[in-house]
């Protein structure tokens, strides 16, 4: 299914969206489950965010939780089921999405974590380009507390983000660790209380959306992303390519336009990816 502006979950998928200020917020949507995901809840989260990422009104997206969890991993029965070969092939080929479908978007991404988050639940975040923490959030891997190894590119992201000593700390120990110690290690950007979390999350995002060029953040995150695996010759090289072309860009003429006429920025929605 595609998800555009929800206040409800009609077709029970667990998820539900809504856009304001050109921010999608996509909430995981079973409180009573801890948020926990199916098979197909994890298909249509993907394609939500595609969806955001194609529509021109949208220029941030925000993710969070229902309830006092932002994502307790996969849904018990979801993980029984994979004991069949059956749905470890579907897991792998019919969804149609690469599980690091939210790298490869242009739009900027901000985790807005309002309670616990693990395994899955955990690597959602991590694919976010910010992460702000409930003071009350508790994050674990969980996988080798499971007998599984580190899904869905955590083994690549956490280092990366952390550093390679803490990464394997928390995936080989899958041990909780809190905000204050989240934020310590660089996997968090803000600690607020649980009330304050979305609504900081949702004005990050709307400044993101009023003040900065859409083009221009799409190609930041393929800089960020991409530049992980080059050397610095070829990512400063790529830099000076990309800065050429955004200053013959019709985004910086508005920009500096915007600034001597004292108004804000009329950026023009991205084109293509």
């Amino acid at each position: 299914m595609t998800l555009s502006v929800l206040e409800a979950d009609p077709a029970g998928c667990g998820l539900r969206a809504a856009t304001r200020a050109g921010v999608r917020t996509i909430w995981f949507d079973r409180p009573d489950r801890r948020n926990t995901m199916t098979l197909d809840m994890f298909r249509d989260y993907y394609a939500a965010l595609r969806a955001a990422d194609a529509d021109p009104q949208v220029r941030a997206i925000v993710v969070t939780g229902a309830g006092d969890w932002f994502c307790a991993g996969a849904d018990p029965e979801a993980l029984q089921a994979l004991l069949d070969e059956r749905h470890r092939d579907r897991l792998m080929d019919e969804f149609g999405f690469p599980p690091h479908l939210p790298m490869t978007l242009g739009t900027p991404i901000v985790a807005a974590v309002n309670g616990g988050a693990a395994g899955l639940g955990l690597v959602h975040a991590l694919y976010a380009d910010v992460r702000f923490l409930s003071a009350q959030a508790r994050l674990a891997t969980a996988f080798s507390r499971l007998g599984l190894v580190a899904e869905y590119g955590s083994a690549w992201l956490l280092p990366r983000l952390v550093g390679v000593g803490n990464a394997l700390d928390l995936l080989v120990s899958g041990r909780k660790i809190d905000a204050a110690e989240a934020f310590r290690i660089g996997l968090a950007q803000r600690v607020l209380p649980r009330d304050e979390v979305l609504a900081e999350a949702q004005a990050y995002a709307a400044a993101l959306a009023a003040h900065c060029s859409p083009a221009s953040m799409a190609v930041i995150r393929r800089q960020v992303w991409s530049g992980l695996e080059t050397g610095a010759a070829e990512a400063t090289a790529d830099a000076g390519r990309l800065m050429a072309a955004s200053l013959a860009g019709a985004d910086f003429g508005e920009a500096l336009a915007s600034q001597i006429e004292g108004r804000a920025p009329r950026f023009a929605a991205r084109v293509g990816g």
